[in-house]
């Protein structure tokens, strides 16, 4: 980062910091006590049964939505923007993912499963995950409407037709969106949707972006000091470099 990139600094003795540090203080714990009572909240939104059989492609073949639960009775599922016949790979998804294997290293204590679903075929889903280092499970909806039953996908005609809406109400063009849902299997093996999160909700999923929140330069490099992502998308050289090898199809790191 260059000096240009950082905003311009007020200098201050230690006294002065520490008075508008305890200021500053104040505010964030006030944010977090109320970010307490929204997660409180967000656990006792009503549930939602699944009643559709979704069977996915994965590394052993055919698997039920239940089967991805594993041994744990909570499912997180990251809907993972890779579109059947597209190169492409989408860079939010990506800085997204690569976040996954370090955060499930901690979800067995919390009762927690987890496997990012997409549309592509998984012979895709394996190139893209080889490349790029990953090793969650991921798996290919790609014979279902998973996708879109659960506000991530959208049918073309119905983006021709304006119908297509993403994250509670905003119309969209495009085919595959970046999001989160949650799921809950009960002692009966009844399957329940609890949660979905879309857009800058997803921001909660990136950790880097919390230690940059902390620094000066914010998150220069990604969104050229706005809070959310850049319309081009994540400028990192190296990210930009793994995924033009997955999107080529070249399997080495």
């Amino acid at each position: 980062m260059t000096e240009k990139a950082l905003p311009p600094p007020k200098i201050a003795s230690r006294e002065e910091w520490l008075v508008a540090r305890k200021a500053f203080f104040l505010r964030e714990k006030a944010i977090t006590h109320e970010l307490d009572k929204l997660r409180a909240e967000r656990r006792r939104l009503p549930w939602v049964k699944v009643e559709k059989l979704y069977v996915f492609e994965g590394p052993e073949g055919k698997c039920t939505l239940s089967d991805l639960f594993q041994h744990h009775d909570q499912l997180a599922v990251y809907h993972f923007m890779l579109t059947p016949g597209s190169e492409h790979v989408c860079k939010g998804c990506s800085f997204v993912a690569d976040h996954i294997d370090a955060a499930r290293q901690h979800f067995d204590g919390a009762d927690l499963s987890f496997a990012a679903i997409s549309r592509a075929s998984f012979d895709r889903i394996v190139q893209v995950k080889r490349v790029l280092g990953w090793t969650f499970p991921w798996v290919s909806s790609h014979d279902t409407n998973f996708n879109y039953d659960f506000g991530a996908s959208f049918k073309k005609e119905d983006i021709a037709a304006g119908r297509a809406i993403f994250n509670y109400g905003t119309p969209i063009k495009n085919e595959d969106m970046m999001g989160a849902s949650i799921f809950v299997r009960n002692k009966s093996g009844e399957v329940f949707h609890t949660y979905s999160t879309f857009a800058r909700g997803i921001e909660n999923l990136m950790g880097t972006f919390m230690w940059l929140d902390l620094t000066p330069g914010g998150r220069f490099q990604f969104d050229d000091h706005r809070s959310r992502l850049s319309k081009d998308g994540l400028r990192d050289s190296l990210r930009d470099d793994r995924i033009a090898r997955a999107e080529s199809g070249h399997v080495t790191r």
